[in-house]
């Protein structure tokens, strides 16, 4: 990033989790971060961390399930910084019900459906439209486990990592012509509150689960640098010829940077 002229960067669900993580990264990188949730608390300690390190930061409280007011938070954000914006990272996201999906009760999937995936939606046709008339702009979404494999007992959140793959796969092509990237981001296990609702489910939410659960808990799961630096790659001009592709943090997505992309490599059928 030129010192020059920084990056505008959008992240939902800034708060904590790996959305803070990328927060305090692209800060570090000398962008200009709008940090967007629902805890005024938990933006305003991650706009703390980055203003004390030397960084720019906006608080922006706002929930993504409110199309009008994401709206409004871009426009803020634009004349905050005195430039357009950039990048959205749209990285708002709950687990929602864990359990087999027989005994769940409608009710208890409706906010998972509401903040995963209309959210996302809502956060990039908030900031698609600025983006297209000014031929650049940069999307990425955070798909989370469940976008390239089964998950038993997580198929809500799973079934909304996978619709955001393929409306990435969609939205590129529509906007390719007009210099506007978007893909998906896999980003790792990471211990966040979700793993703690794992932990917490028990036998509801299987062997399997629980096993990595407590493995993230004692490591730490995927490292911050990796998640931070192949989000910031792919927010750069360095991966303009990739659009619409599943990325995981732990494939070798470094080699990327020199070779052209095959039209059906790191799609939601997840060929390399």
């Amino acid at each position: 990033m030129s010192a020059l002229s920084p990056q505008t960067v959008l992240i939902t669900g800034a708060g904590r989790g790996i959305g803070k993580r990328l927060a305090l990264g692209f800060a570090k990188n000398g962008a200009r971060v709008g940090l967007l949730g629902r805890s005024a608390g938990e933006i305003s300690v991650t706009k703390l961390e980055i203003e004390d390190s030397g960084g720019a930061a906006l608080r922006i409280l706002a929930d993504v399930r409110d199309f009008e007011r994401l709206c409004a938070a871009v426009e803020g954000m634009a004349a905050h910084f005195q430039k357009p914006l950039d990048v959205l990272v749209a990285n708002a996201g709950v687990q929602g019900p864990i359990g087999p999906f027989h005994t769940i009760h409608p009710s208890e999937w409706q906010d998972v459906f509401q903040t995963n995936l209309l959210g996302t939606l809502n956060s990039v046709r908030a900031v698609l439209p600025g983006m297209v008339a000014r031929r650049k702009g940069k999307i990425i979404l955070i798909a989370g486990g469940g976008a390239s494999n089964p998950r038993p007992n997580f198929a809500c959140y799973a079934a909304t990592k996978a619709a955001l793959a393929r409306f990435a796969e969609s939205v590129a092509e529509e906007v390719r012509e007009h210099n506007v990237q978007i893909n998906c981001v896999a980003p790792g296990g990471a211990y966040t509150s979700m793993t703690d609702e794992i932990l917490s489910a028990g036998d509801r939410a299987g062997t399997r689960e629980m096993e990595d659960a407590h493995k993230v808990r004692s490591t730490g799961g995927a490292p911050a640098e990796k998640q931070i630096g192949l989000v910031s790659f792919l927010a750069s001009d360095r991966s303009n010829h990739i659009t619409g592709k599943l990325i995981h943090v732990h494939d070798d997505w470094k080699k990327l940077e020199n070779s052209n992309m095959r039209e059906e490599a790191y799609t939601l059928r997840r060929q390399k």
